[in-house]
């Protein structure tokens, strides 16, 4: 009996390279989504799945998940790179996500966590009801957010955001572009407990956010430009006390607000061509701010350090 033994061990050798021949054939590079799909479905653009869940497992890594009409396709966590494009051919592609998370991006549990690069494109995330968050990032290495609409994340008990950034590491990113950010408890929140994380706002409108427009926490860190920052219940851009963090506005104007920017202790804004104005109070400063070249408000003046220098 020996002597066949060679003979099953090539076999078996050659069943498990079939079987994950199959596997990775069944994952495609690019899948679709429709109202009318079914997520027992290859995900193919002929026969679309129905979910973003259900899409997602036939996604290889790097790849792409398209929406085919302005379905709403649910909630969705995401653990490896991976592009959710809701697309604008015939409207908007849809998460409603009353009382849980739209999106999570978290790579926590997998081979290599904080890794994952994820973009999330041309889509509505709406909460009719108390929201959890629109985007829930808690770990990952970059995380984009291009031309979608986040709106409804109230929910008291998590302190409901658009975008919520809280991570344990450090080096993780997040870009957000033109996007409109409206009616959640917070706009925009980050925070880590190690190191430092960084945000890119560009061209946004965050507006009508019962509490912060954006709020920056611990060890995090925004550049925020060509944006608007209005009719926020707290501060347009709020820095926390002792956060170890700093932001910087471009372009941008804080109006109509409880606060148009407020710096907390030991942290620091810095601003050029910017505007502050016609909000309760312009500016709460108990940190530093410098104030760059053509910013403009209609307080009396700015605080802090005046620059005769220009930022880009």
């Amino acid at each position: 009996m020996i002597k066949f033994y060679p003979l099953v061990r090539i076999m078996l050798i050659a069943c498990f390279t079939l079987a994950l021949a199959s596997i990775a054939q069944a994952q495609a590079t690019r899948t679709w989504v429709s109202g009318v799909g079914d997520d027992l479905n290859p995900c193919s653009r002929t026969a679309p799945c129905k979910t973003w869940a259900g899409a997602i497992s036939k996604t290889a890594v790097n790849g792409e998940i398209d929406a085919l009409d302005p379905g709403g396709f649910g909630s969705l966590t995401v653990t490896k790179n991976i592009t959710v494009d809701g697309t604008q051919g015939a409207g908007f592609g849809s998460t409603i996500n009353s009382l849980v998370n739209g999106f999570i991006i978290n790579d926590s549990a997998t081979a290599t966590p904080n890794t994952i690069v994820v973009t999330l494109r041309n889509l509505s995330i709406l909460a009719p009801a108390n929201g959890t968050n629109g985007i829930n990032f808690t770990s990952g290495k970059t995380l984009n957010v291009e031309d979608c609409d986040i709106i409804g994340n109230t929910a008291a008990s998590t302190n409901g955001a658009g975008i919520r950034v809280s991570l344990t590491v450090t080096g993780s990113s997040v870009n957000v572009k033109n996007t409109n950010i409206f009616k959640n408890r917070v706009g925009i929140f980050a925070t880590t407990t190690t190191g430092s994380v960084t945000l890119n706002i560009n061209n946004c409108n965050i507006e009508h956010n019962t509490s912060d427009g954006i709020f920056l926490d611990n060890n995090a860190f925004a550049t925020v430009r060509n944006s608007n920052l209005a009719f926020n219940g707290g501060a347009g851009l709020s820095l926390d006390n002792n956060g170890a963090n700093s932001a910087t506005l471009l372009g941008t104007e804080s109006a109509h607000n409880l606060i148009g920017v407020f710096v907390g202790t030991a942290t620091t804004v810095r601003m050029g061509h910017s505007s502050i104005v016609q909000n309760g109070t312009n500016f709460t400063n108990s940190g530093t701010i410098v104030s760059f070249c053509n910013n403009e408000t209609d307080s009396a003046t700015i605080p802090g350090t005046v620059s005769t220098n220009c930022l880009k």
